[in-house]
């Protein structure tokens, strides 16, 4: 019998009769639909994955909504990591207080910061007071950059806020893509895991490889290998990105890589906190049976 014992932190589901995901205006590709777990639910029994988190796909409260909806539906959801006004702090401690935390799958933030034209738009007074206010509730926040410039941001808000607990999702994009080992990139990351309340989130990395049909292990092994490194293995986790992650290849078949990847790089204790010890911890979620 496959052991299930991951949690997979980065899933999305989306539902464009209810919901307004303006990222996919004019897209072409596969990802322009609904999609729902019912479909997502049938691969996840060919993984290792035990239990899984749903991530914001839409800056609104009708992405949070269905969300949530889903995990009352479905036990494979342990968590959700949705969406608040940032840029209101009034609105984000009257829907804490008065929704979010009494709600038990509510387990985090996260807005589409690279979706903004300034990079430096977590770094807005407004914004950074929300911040604040979810740390004060031990809300973690989940970064989605693609840049050096969100990366600057992300420390400089690590500086202003050091007890948020934060996640750096798809490992900030990685340059995969060029090869180069690891520039500019890998500075910043060494230098924002100074803070030990900064987490790295090894997901997307098919995609960002620039090469999704015909990325392979050995692309992805070394960028993996440096964030272990300078993280430390208490302090990353794995996602699969789904659907985001098919224009790159099957659910499974990012499972079977990650998998391999882990298993190649750290012993079983070790590979044991990346698999869920550390997103339990980080998202207050307990991984299914």
């Amino acid at each position: 019998m496959m052991k299930k014992n991951i949690i997979d932190t980065h899933i999305h589901a989306w539902n464009l009769e209810r919901g307004r995901y303006a990222w996919l205006d004019g897209d072409t590709s596969i990802l322009n639909r609904t999609y729902l777990l019912d479909e997502l639910l049938p691969e996840i029994e060919n993984t290792r994955v035990s239990g899984g988190i749903l991530v914001q796909a839409a800056n609104n409260l009708e992405d949070t909504d269905i969300m949530l909806e889903a995990a009352r539906q479905h036990t494979e959801i342990i968590g959700v990591v949705g969406w608040l006004p940032l840029m209101i702090p009034e609105k984000v401690q009257q829907l804490l207080e008065e929704r979010f935390l009494n709600e038990p799958y509510f387990k985090g933030i996260r807005h589409l910061i690279h979706n903004e034209p300034d990079p430096k738009w977590l770094l807005q007074p407004n914004v950074i007071e929300s911040l604040e206010i979810m740390a004060s509730f031990q809300i973690p926040y989940d970064i989605v950059g693609i840049n050096d410039d969100h990366l600057k941001t992300a420390i400089k808000v690590s500086e202003k806020i050091p007890s948020l607990r934060m996640v750096l999702d798809h490992l900030n994009q990685p340059p995969i893509k060029s090869g180069e080992r690891f520039g500019s990139w890998g500075q910043l990351m060494n230098e924002i895991a100074a803070n030990k309340n900064i987490y790295a989130k090894i997901s997307g990395l098919g995609t960002a490889s620039g090469n999704p049909e015909r990325w392979s292990e050995s692309d992805i092994t070394p960028y993996i290998q440096y964030v272990l490194e300078v993280f430390g293995a208490d302090r990353c986790f794995l996602g699969g990105d789904w659907p985001v992650s098919l224009l790159a290849g099957s659910y499974t078949m990012h499972w079977e890589r990650y998998s391999n990847i882990i298993n190649s790089l750290l012993s079983l204790p070790d590979s044991e906190l990346v698999y869920w010890e550390n997103a339990s911890r980080f998202y207050k979620v307990n991984r299914q049976n």
